[in-house]
Order: structure tokens, then sequence, then C-alpha cells
């Protein structure tokens, strides 16, 4: 895939602003989107977008293709006729900067089950129809993971592999029991599945009709307690007796921890994946496109070559690179769905290897401007050795600190490195200066996280690789797009040539 020049910005929906403690799918990102048209972008960035667990970490999902409930839209209920106008007149006093989840959790979760049972009694003839096209339509997960969710309710939230013997191994009577038994649970699940998929289909609709692509993710790999593994365990490499990971996934020592990363995600038994002809990838990645324009495969280099670490070990260190079949699997991957926009995050200790893999399927890769400043030279997220413009450049991503916080936590000797190179106007801020570099860069797509359009320091930081809480809870303010970050940025974009033309132009 090759792109033509443009820029976005990064932005998980969580970050939007909004009364009920979190960014949704209402009011706030329509307006969002009416930002990146003003400002001539092309292209909005997100993170995964499943329903989170323990952390709520988008990328440790109980679903490799359900949508987050916390991001329904309550006015939108309310507008159908499923909630009163009670029920969103007022909201708990939330902070604007912060998702306290678990509050948000007890406020939202009460009144999506109100508009469940609203819907179950008042549901128009269209809607019901709906309602059944998108059930059948998505059978192939659906189902599994209404049932998944109504069970990890019943079982108090443990883990799958923690639950009664029979249900955890999926035994046939067992199944038909709990189906039956949790009959009115599964029909909720499946209704907030709708209710997201409908709301999001239309903000999508609406980014695209406006010339705005979404940019999405795919996380190599799923979280141990989700639907996938306990639907799909023999694709899994898991202890027979325990359902927990025999072989984990993680990296080596890298730039974010000295001891490596241990994710505690089970790896993939590739072996049963290629007797099945891939098809439970092949299914994922057609699914996530009812999500997105762009597919961002995070981890790319796992389908080369990836980090495995026996599942009694603590740390990431005792691992060992072992070879995936990502060849084979994107050719036929390709062969089923056709060339599809992918973009690969080789990032990391990437080797000739994945860097011919990524290349043979014309995968745009990444490069990432906070990490040109460590080394001489030759360093490769250094512009002047971009050698070609098939690739994204980011100021930072998700799992970096802000530009200004970065700027910040370095020792003086290695600011007057950065801004050396920038030649830094003062007046405009460090963060514009970075900025101004990767929009001027030959990259097609220069994609920016808003907190560092706006700015803002370590505070605003998504997330700390390594700390387990804390993290993915930032959101702005709507003030803060005010004018003069409007105009910059605008100005900008035109300066550098990645300006979209408003539609009709």
């Amino acid at each position: 895939m090759h792109l033509s020049r443009a820029s976005g910005i990064l932005l998980h929906p969580t970050s939007l602003p909004g009364q009920f403690g979190i960014g949704d799918l209402g009011q706030s990102a329509y307006d969002f989107i009416d930002f990146l048209v003003e400002t001539r972008q092309q292209v909005w960035q997100i993170l995964p977008l499943g329903p989170t667990g323990y952390g709520n970490s988008p990328y440790l999902s109980y679903s490799a293709l359900a949508g987050n409930p916390l991001l329904i839209s309550l006015e939108w209920l309310e507008g159908d006729g499923f909630l009163e106008k009670s029920d969103v007149a007022h909201s708990p006093d939330f902070p604007r900067d912060r998702v306290d989840y678990d509050w948000v959790y007890d406020t939202k979760m009460p009144l999506l089950r109100k508009a469940f049972e609203n819907f179950k009694a008042k549901a128009s003839k269209i809607q019901q129809s709906e309602f059944e096209k998108f059930r059948d339509r998505h059978a192939n997960w659906v189902d599994d993971y209404a049932l998944f969710m109504a069970l990890k309710d019943e079982f108090v939230g443990k883990s799958w592999n923690e639950w009664d013997a029979p249900i955890a191994h999926r035994e046939p009577e067992a199944m038909d029991k709990w189906r039956n038994h949790l009959a009115d649970d599964i029909y909720y699940q499946k209704f907030l599945q709708y209710e997201f998929f409908r709301q999001w289909t239309s903000l999508k609709k609406y980014a695209n009709e406006n010339n705005v692509n979404i940019l999405g993710d795919i996380p190599i790999y799923v979280a141990h307690d989700s639907m996938a593994v306990w639907a799909h365990p023999e694709i899994f490499c898991l202890d027979e007796e325990t359902g927990k990971p025999s072989i984990m996934a993680g990296v080596p020592p890298d730039y974010f921890s000295e001891t490596g990363q241990l994710w505690g995600n089970p790896v993939y038994n590739w072996e049963r994946l290629r007797e099945t002809g891939f098809d439970w990838w092949i299914q994922r990645f057609d699914g996530t496109l009812d999500y997105v324009n762009i597919i961002r495969i995070d981890h790319f280099r796992g389908f080369e070559a990836y980090w495995a670490v026996d599942g009694a070990e603590t740390v990431a260190t005792n691992g060992e690179w072992v070879k995936a079949p990502g060849d084979e699997f994107f050719q036929i991957l390709g062969d089923k769905l056709g060339k599809l926009p992918i973009v690969a995050e080789d990032l990391g200790v990437i080797t000739p290897e994945v860097e011919a893999l990524r290349d043979k399927y014309e995968f745009p890769g990444m490069k990432i401007l906070q990490f040109a400043f460590d080394s001489g030279s030759e360093n490769p997220f250094l512009p002047f050795n971009y050698a070609s413009d098939n690739f994204l450049v980011y100021t930072g991503t998700h799992d970096n600190d802000t530009t200004v916080g970065w700027y910040e936590s370095r020792s003086r000797e290695d600011q007057e490195k950065v801004l050396d190179y920038l030649g830094c106007i003062e007046p405009e801020g460090l963060h514009w200066s970075l900025i101004r570099m990767a929009m001027s860069t030959r990259a097609a797509y220069a994609i920016i996280p808003i907190q560092d359009i706006l700015g803002l320091g370590e505070e605003a930081r998504m997330n700390t690789p390594g700390r387990a809480n804390g993290n993915w809870e930032w959101r702005y303010t709507p003030e803060m797009l005010n004018g003069e970050v409007r105009e910059k940025l605008k100005k900008m974009t035109h300066l550098y040539g990645r300006e979209a033309k408003k539609p009709g132009e």
C-alpha cells in the first residue's frame, strides 16, 4: 500500500470531552472530526476499541472484534427513546481531565441496562430488524462473545480458566445449559454490541464523508482472559491442565525497560493456525475493516519472529526468538481479502528479515522523532536518513511521553542536542518545532498526538509501558482546541503540503 501525502491526529475516543466521565461516540466525537476538517487533517488514528479489563488497556481486551460499551453515547440512547431526559440531564461531578474508570462503569452500566430493557419493550420493527441483521452478520464472533461476557458476570469476573471445568472447556452440555440459564444476559451483551456498532458506523461514515480516514490497530496478541482464547484454545500455547499460557509473549530489553517487557499474553500455536488456513486471523482482519479504513499492525515484527518466554517466568529476559510464518500468512490473507491498507509498526528489535517481510508486501513502516536524538548522525530516525516516503512519522506514540515531557526529562546536554538539530524557534515552543520537523519530512503521513498539538507535559501521557495502573486516563477539555491551536495546525499543514481539500473544493 502506498499512501498519499497527508497528516493527522492520534487520539483515542476515551480522551474526548463529555459529561459522563469518558469520551464517547456522541457529539464530542463529531466535533473532533469537524476540528480535523477545519485544520485540513486527513487521518484520525485511534487505539483498539474493544472492551477492557483490569488496567483498562485497549491492548488487553476481552475480544478481538467487540466494541467497548463505555464508549456508547447515552445521549443517542435518549434520542432513540430508550432513556429518559432525566437519565442524561445530570451526571456526577466527574473529573474533566481524566477517566475514573470504576466511577464511569458504576454510572453508565446501569443506564445501559435500562436502555436494553426499554429496547426489549419499545423497539420498533425496523429497529428489531436492524438488530437481527447485525447479529446475523457478526455471528462468527458475537454469539461466543455475548456468552463469554455473561459468564464473566456470573462468575464474578474470574478468568475463564477459573470457571467450572465443564464450561471452561466448552463441553456441549454445559454450553447448552448456560446459554439457556443466561439467555437474557446474552441478549443484553448483543444489544450493547449492536448499539456500539450502530453509533461507530455512523461516526465513521461522517468522517469518511469529510475526507477523514480512520487509522486503527490490530494488536498482534489477545488477552489470555478473552473470548478468543476461551473459544479457540487450540490456536494458542496453553497448559492443558490449568489453561494458563505455557509460553508468553513479550519483548527483550528495549528502550522502555532494562529487563524487557513480559506481556503475559499466550503466543499462537502457528502450526495449528496454518492447518486451518489462518482462518481466525483472516476473520479478524476482515472484521477490523468494519471499524477502520487503515489497519496498523501493532508489533508487526512478531509475524516474522516472536519473543517466547516460558509461562513460569516473571520477567522477559529469559526468552528466545521463534520464527513465525508471516510470509505465508500475508500471502494467503491477500489471496482471500485482496491488497489491504496495512501499516506495520516496525519499532523495537528490527532485523533485515522483518524489513524484508514489510517491504515485500509494501506495508508502510513507522518513524518516531523522539528516538532520533540518542545516538549519532547514523540514527535511522533522523529525517535525513529516511530512504523512502512509504512510512508514517510521529513525534511520539501513545507509549511515549508527550514531546514536552520527553524534552524536560532530558539532561541539559541532551536538550541542547535537540535544539541544535531543530534550530528551535523559541517563541514557537519545542513541541511545535518537532511537529514542524515531522510535517516537513518526506513521510507519506505525519501523525501527531493531540497532547503534542496542545503542548502538554508528562501529566498528559497516555501510557507508560510496564506500569500496571494509572494509564489510558487522560482527556482533553473543549477549550483546549482554541483558535490559536487551530490556526497554527492549519497553517503548518498547508505549509508542508499535507492539507486535505474541503468537501466540494
